[in-house]
């Protein structure tokens, strides 16, 4: 295939991408052949080989990995359509630096799901001060004005999650690896990450996939009586050292997202002070559409129609 053919060979969906049935119907009029579409994660390198077949076209879920193996056995993959966010390579589920090396494009999307996360993040707070929802941060019901909230990372999740809480009349402090003095206001600051670990009431992380940045250090200095949220795929800690403070500090509760995807996390469902949602709160109906257009979009773009 190249561009000026303005279709695709075959287009094959290698696991559930969720994408919606009208974005599905346009993504098929871009493929010679009908696209093929699995619902279900492969369970095997071998399995993703067979399913990708001769497709010159493959989109992919956060779910399934698009490893360097696979890209040397599929030799017909010309384009790659992450059904997911694409931060860095480093983060991503596809080999893009052998990816590169073939002549095959990778795109991928942002900035679908950001809403949603907000919201659930917003609202397990007032549940959890007020003692709407089975736990109670503090014995008496409580409100977000003036509670400390950092956030690391500083991304496009990162800055809603800012002016929501500057909307709640919270105190605001980020960390990222890359300051962003051209935001901060005598409302929202910087703050080193020990330093937010030690004062903060409340830390939410919003990091690339399975980017790790609390360590036992971090939990060791983490204020007592405070909340930690993770709404990122993928722990952003160290797992033991994370069970480590909060089993021992009793009156701290960690909230998490999405994870029922996630068996890592899952281990932590018995410990009475952790929260889990077991879906991702991001992908909501809207975000499904936003999410199934910029696939579209990025196809649209790679085929120069």
């Amino acid at each position: 295939m190249t561009v000026t053919d303005k279709k695709f060979k075959k287009i094959v969906a290698v696991d559930n991408c969720g994408l919606t049935p009208e974005i599905i119907v346009k993504i098929n009029e871009l493929s010679v052949e009908p696209i093929s579409l699995y619902q279900d994660i492969p369970a095997s390198e071998a399995e993703i080989v067979e399913r990708i077949s001769d497709a010159d076209c493959v989109l992919v879920s956060w779910q399934t990995k698009i490893s360097e193996n696979i890209l040397r056995s599929a030799k017909s993959i010309k384009y790659i359509g992450m059904c997911c966010s694409l931060y860095d390579e480093k983060s991503a589920n596809v080999d893009i630096a052998e990816a590169r090396k073939r002549g095959v494009v990778v795109k991928g999307v942002r900035d679908y799901g950001d809403e949603g996360s907000v919201e659930f993040i917003f609202a397990q707070l007032i549940f959890l001060l007020k003692g709407m929802g089975g736990h109670k941060w503090r014995n008496e019901s409580t409100e977000l004005t003036h509670k400390k909230i950092g956030i690391i990372g500083f991304g496009t999740l990162g800055q809603l999650v800012a002016s929501t809480a500057l909307h709640f009349g919270m105190e605001v402090y980020y960390f990222s690896r890359t300051r962003k003095a051209d935001l901060e206001t005598d409302r929202l600051k910087y703050l080193p990450l020990d330093e937010m670990m030690r004062t903060c009431d409340i830390v939410s992380t919003h990091l690339p996939r399975n980017t790790k940045i609390l360590s036992e250090k971090e939990f060791k200095i983490k204020k007592k009586n405070s909340i930690l949220i993770n709404t990122s795929i993928g722990l952003t800690f160290d797992k033991d050292a994370f069970v480590d403070w909060i089993t021992h500090d009793r009156t701290s509760y960690a909230i998490f997202d999405g994870c029922g995807y996630d068996e890592s996390v899952r281990e932590f469902k018995d410990i009475d002070n952790v929260i889990i949602f077991n879906q991702s709160s991001g992908f909501t109906f809207e975000a499904r559409q936003r999410l199934s257009e910029k696939v579209l979009n990025n196809m649209i773009g790679f085929l120069g129609r």
